[in-house]
């Protein structure tokens, strides 16, 4: 990861400005790629997979969707993503996808979302015509319902087979309602492993599914992203 040095910047979104981490790979441009962060805020995992995209050539910009906050507590971060507005977030997004879309080099952005993000991904790509390829890693939130039916890109999910919030039956249910609104779906679920099994700051953190899950994310959005 030398030579990355992500920053913090302000966008345009929701009628004045939200804040995101940012960071570009060592060529200066690249395909672009939003990623939305999980109910604990804009921690150091979410900042990590930001590098992570950049070293393999990807402008990547993670928005700060809770403006500031963040916890390691999970009673606080329920609280923190119960009280997420859901039309301002949205707007947050459109933000982003329009901040990195100016910096990338190709036509469509790709979103990517883990637990609330992973919900938060599908939504935007719902709203949003610029989305060109879709990431729903274990995505979760009750309040967070898209059209299914107004996403134009491709889905990859990316789910656990342990998982206490979106189990085999909701992963089945979710990939159902995708394909019944003709979207393209590519869902995998991890047999053995628990929700957040990306995230290596966590005690959930799985080598083989998380290597896995990274690989099958670089080959969709580079088939789906094509630059300009």
């Amino acid at each position: 990861m030398s030579g990355l040095n992500g920053t913090m910047v302000e966008f345009a979104a929701n009628g004045g400005t939200a804040s995101g981490y940012l960071t570009k790979p060592e060529r200066g441009e690249g395909r672009g790629v939003v990623v939305i962060q999980e109910w604990w805020g804009l921690v150091g995992h979410i900042k990590t997979v930001v590098d992570r995209f950049a070293s393999v050539g990807y402008v990547a910009l993670a928005p700060d969707m809770y403006h500031g906050e963040a916890t390691k507590s999970p009673n606080d971060a329920g609280k923190l993503m119960m009280a997420l507005n859901i039309d301002s977030a949205e707007k947050d997004l459109r933000g982003a996808v329009d901040y990195v879309a100016s910096a990338s080099t190709g036509e469509k952005i790709g979103v990517i979302g883990f637990c609330m993000g992973g919900q938060l991904a599908l939504f935007a790509a719902s709203k949003n015509d610029r989305v060109g390829a879709c990431v729903d890693f274990y995505g979760i939130h009750p309040n967070v319902q898209p059209d299914y039916t107004q996403i134009k890109a491709p889905v990859l999910g990316l789910f656990a087979e342990n998982d206490g919030f979106v189990n085999p039956d909701v992963v089945k249910e979710l990939e159902g309602k995708l394909k019944a609104a003709d979207v393209s779906t590519d869902f995998h679920i991890y047999p053995g492993v628990d929700h957040a099994f990306y995230n290596d700051e966590r005690e959930v953190y799985n080598l083989p599914a998380a290597t896995d899950a990274w690989n099958r994310v670089q080959d969709f959005f580079g088939k789906h992203l094509k630059a300009s």
